[in-house]
Formats: structure tokens, sequence, C-alpha cells
């Protein structure tokens, strides 16, 4: 009853919204479509907000509280929300390489929740294990035996980062196991900025020229709720409701920082977008185009894992849920005046589009995208190199239909493999549909598709890859600094919830 509750809860209602689609559309997703029954305001009528950056209480302490608030996302209706400090997204944490932060949170929420930092070189006990709950404040009996084999933490729990890492674009999400993808739809998503000298020195854009954008998809019941396939518990069993969207849900409304399709005004210069994808489910191609001329091109700079060797130039970036992009874009290609649209070519409908700049001024840039960026360490499998294979497919998880790795579904106890710190190996990802798969602790490197090079939009360091339906992707993966537990799963947060997962022991 527990877990149905909690499902209810986050479905918004949802008896306001229809799913409609097959799970395997022919726009490059797999997921179910959830119509909104709300009235939608019309593209590029709201200001592009950007998240207030969270000031330490302390020498290197941060304090977040977890609590429901309610927000105008939709003009003239207020959306309750699961927030981080009551907002979506949660409040940017800035952090400095090789300075240790504590982000101290607080669940005033009626749920248990798991907080991740995704891409994060962060100790086992501090990584999000999807069973170290922290439990709301005082509701201890209310969850005394729904906490599995994890570290219980009562109403507050330190995460403590060391922070030795490159500089890059971070963020942090609930990570409860079953119940993430409900909770990250809810609202509990936020960046987490790291900085370091070596980019510091660099002439990029800065300051309100650098933009951290959260895209993600939402639908909404009527009352402006978020709608997420619930429970309706008198008519229907958990595992009724799960099939209908195990797919992955997929929203019919672009937000970009928490906004429907909004608007930001820019200066005739160059820009710094650190782009995110925290969809559950939704894959975008994004290009800028113009209204007259050429698209805007997108020169890459960094991946998920910090700045590449050298700036990538693109005409559209395919990110997958998970992963981030930073770009540079130089409006003064374009007139004063002129509107740039951000653009999905995945998308139709109201998700083709997803927010538009307006270049408003001229004004003085000296910024660059120097030829070099950074050093980049190739991670290259010597002669010899383990290999080990990852099946990423539907199978069954008892009565009920979900998804597996190698034929298995979760279990915390168990691990898939067993790897030594500072080996290098390679992890060879197979899959049958889409799947972004993301693997905690240290970031990876693509070595081959389908026995082909990488792709245009897998150099640097990742920890998310976007796999093709029926494709085969080979990394080098390698894992330094911390022993202990962690996870490897599909960053589709259905799937995940459906079993998705699997424990990777460093030893």
């Amino acid at each position: 009853m527990r877990r149905r509750s909690f499902l209810g809860l986050l479905s918004g209602v949802a008896a306001g919204a229809a799913l409609a689609g097959c799970g395997l559309s022919g726009t490059g997703q797999t997921g179910e479509r959830l119509v909104s029954t709300a009235r939608l305001p019309k593209p590029f009528r709201v200001p592009l907000p950007v998240p207030p950056v969270a000031r330490p209480v302390g020498t290197d302490l941060y304090r977040i509280t977890q609590r429901m608030a309610e927000m105008e996302i939709l003009p003239g209706l207020r959306t309750p929300i699961l927030g981080y400090d009551g907002i979506f997204p949660g409040p940017t944490i800035e952090t400095r390489r090789g300075r240790p932060v504590t982000v101290r949170h607080r669940n005033e929420l009626t749920v248990p929740t798991v907080v991740h930092l995704h891409g994060g070189h962060t100790p086992h006990e501090h990584d999000g294990w999807p069973l170290d709950l922290v439990l709301p404040v005082g509701d201890r009996r209310e969850w005394t035996g729904h906490h599995g084999t994890g570290d219980t933490s009562d109403g507050e729990r330190d995460y403590r980062y060391p922070m030795n890492q490159r500089a890059a674009t971070l963020w942090y999400h609930d990570h409860r196991m079953d119940f993430t993808g409900p909770a990250v739809y809810r609202g509990l998503a936020g960046f987490h900025l790291v900085r370091d000298d070596e980019e510091d020195a660099l002439p990029l854009p800065r300051g309100d020229r650098e933009l951290p954008l959260m895209i993600c998809d939402r639908s909404f019941d009527e009352d402006g709720a978020f709608a997420y396939p619930g429970l309706d518990q008198e008519m229907r069993s958990v595992a009724g409701v799960r099939d209908e969207w195990m797919e992955g849900v997929l929203g019919d409304v672009v937000l970009v920082n928490g906004a429907p399709w909004p608007e930001h005004e820019v200066d005739a210069a160059r820009y710094r977008l650190r782009l995110l994808n925290a969809s559950n489910a939704r894959r975008y191609r994004l290009a800028l185009t113009v209204p007259t001329g050429p698209d805007l091109p997108l020169t890459q700079i960094g991946s998920d894992g910090g700045l590449l060797e050298k700036p990538v130039p693109h005409q559209a970036i395919e990110i997958a849920p998970g992963e981030r992009f930073d770009v540079v874009v130089d409006f003064s290609r374009v007139p004063v005046g002129t509107k740039v649209t951000m653009v999905n070519g995945l998308g139709s409908g109201g998700t083709a589009d997803v927010m538009r700049f307006h270049v408003v001024r001229r004004a003085r840039d000296d910024s660059r995208v120097p030829d070099r960026l950074a050093e980049v360490e190739p991670l290259v499998p010597p002669t010899g190199a383990r290999t080990r294979t990852f099946q990423f497919s539907r199978g069954s998880t008892g009565d009920h239909r979900g998804w597996t790795i190698n034929g298995r579904s979760f279990a915390p106890g168990d691990s898939l493999a067993d790897t030594r710190l500072g080996e290098v190996e390679i992890w060879r990802l197979v899959t049958d549909v889409h799947h972004p798969v993301h693997v905690h602790l240290d970031p990876f490197q693509v070595l081959r598709r389908d026995g082909k090079p990488p792709g245009a939009l897998d150099v640097g360091w990742k920890d998310t890859v976007d796999i093709q339906p029926a494709e085969v992707v080979d990394i080098a993966v390698r894992f330094t600094d911390y022993t202990g537990r962690f996870v490897m799963h599909c960053h589709n947060l259905e799937h995940e919830d459906m079993a998705m997962m699997a424990t990777v022991r460093t030893v």
C-alpha cells in the first residue's frame, strides 16, 4: 500500500490525461506519449528562468530542504512540485576541483528520497545507492521495514563530495529504487557545476553569457498538476499500470529551466550553453534555426566529464536522458532583432520547439573558443584487457513485464561486475531499443559503435552514452579511488524503475 499510495500521489491525478502511442516511436523515441488536458500557452511567451546559485551556510557546507510547493509553470495555473528548496529546478551548486564540500539534505516531503550526484566522482556511501534512504522528518515509524538493505537516515543526510575531478556540468536528482521516474518528473533535479583553474584560464563566455539549460518534457492535467501515470487502486494492479508505461513517459510540453518554451534576450555575442537532458525518456535533436539563413552552428567544448581536447562543430546535437553537452553559440552571426529558435528534430507538435533566443543589442565580446581546450587522457585498453558484455533488453520480473541487464532484474546484493581499481576494461553494451546507459563513479570513453569508430558526439569523457536500437557500443572503463558497490543502469527512468539496473563492485 505504501508503494501504491506514493505512485498515486505522484500521478498528479493523471485521470485527466490520456496515454497515446505505440511505445516505440518513429521519431527516435522509446516511450508512451502522455497528452496534456490543461490549456497550454503558445511558445515563446514566458522568459527563461535561471536557477539561483546556492550559497554555503558554513565552510564548504550547503543545506538543501526537499519540500512540497506550488509553482506557476503554465501561466495562470499552479503546479504542485517536489522541489529542492521548494523550487524546480533546484538551486545550482557551484564547487571547485579539489575542494571537498558537504551538501546536507533535509527531507520534509512525505516519502523517502535518495540523492545522486550524476557525474560525481564520489565514495559509495555518498553516491546515492538506491536503498540509502533519507526518511521524511519525524516519519520513521511509517517507513519501518520499507528500506530494504540500505543505509537509512532519519530526516537529514550529509552527502560528502571530494570534488577530485575535472570541471564539468553535473546534476543532482532523486535516485530512490523504483521511484526515480515519478520523483524527478515532479521536480527533484538541479545543476551542480564544478569549476577549476584550467577552465577559468580559457577566454570562454562567462557571467550572464553562461547559461545552464535543463531541458525536459512534461504533461499537465487540467488543473495544472503534472500528469504522470498513476494508480486507480480499486480497479488496477501495480503490474497493469506498469505495463502501460514501461517504455518510458513522453510529455507533450517542453520545459527549459522549468518554463514552457521560454524566450531569452541575448547580446549579439558568444554564449556558453550548458545543455542537460533531464527528461525521463525523451531524446532531442537540437538545432538553432534562423528565419532567413543557415542554422547557427553549435561548437561543442565539453561533454559529460568536462572539456574536450579541442572544439567540435555541430549543426545539430542529439542528446539522450542524462547526457550533457557544453556548447558555444555566436549570436553575432545574425543581425540584431533576429529571433533564433532552438528546435527539436526528433519532436512533433509541441515538442518540435524547445526555446527561442532574441538577439536584442550589439555588445562588446572579448570571448573566443581556443583551438586547444584541455588535455584529455586517451583511455586505451591494454592488449588482453578484460571484455564484459551487458545486454540491455526487455525481460520478465515476476508477475509483470520489465527491463533487464543480461536477463536479470536489479538485485542489490548481486554484482554483475567486480572490477579492480585502476584497471582498464572494455564493456560491450548491446541493446534492443533505445537505452541511454549511465555508469556511476567514473566517466568512460567510447571506443566503437557497431565495430566502427565513435560518432562525432561521442568525444571526450562520458558518463552516459546513447545507444540506438539493436546497436553494440564498446566503451573503455576504469574505476579509481573508491572501493564499494555502485550501479550501472539505463537512464530512461521508467526502464531504471522497472529493474534495468545492475550492481558493480569496485575492489
